[in-house]
């Protein structure tokens, strides 16, 4: 078997598949590929995310719903980085991902890119986006 890194998002709000159905919407070639729901009587609330994976833009993702509350959550320290073609797409990503939130760096110039961003979604998840 040849050895793999996937992205895992581990969410403590519930909204774990909320937060995959938005992305999802978000990419070309983005798909839910697999979802493990908790069952009545397992240590989850019954229905939500136990464990899914989806893709975008061809590259996988891993996201739960964490049934214990833990003392940290995500961290701009790691993000998702997106290199994006066309300004058209990096303005409507940038707007779809930041809508609601303080971004980290707005959408400008910043010697090392023609275009960038660096936003925290609503569901805290980091997203670096570089106009390529």
């Amino acid at each position: 078997m040849t050895q793999k890194t996937t992205t895992f998002l581990m969410f403590q709000n519930g909204d774990a598949e909320e937060a995959m159905t938005f992305y999802i919407s978000l990419f070309d070639d983005a798909k839910v590929v697999h979802v493990e729901r908790f069952a009545a009587g397992e240590p989850g609330p019954e229905g939500k995310i136990k464990h899914a994976t989806f893709t975008l833009a061809g590259q996988e993702y891993m996201c739960i719903d964490s049934e214990p509350v833990h003392a940290f959550t995500f961290t701009p320290s790691i993000s998702i980085y997106v290199a994006c073609d066309t300004e058209e797409e990096i303005d409507r990503l940038y707007a779809a991902l930041g809508e609601g939130r303080q971004a980290l760096m707005p959408l400008g110039s910043y010697g090392f890119s023609t275009k960038f961003g660096w936003v925290n979604d609503r569901f805290g998840v980091s997203w670096q986006l570089n106009l390529t």
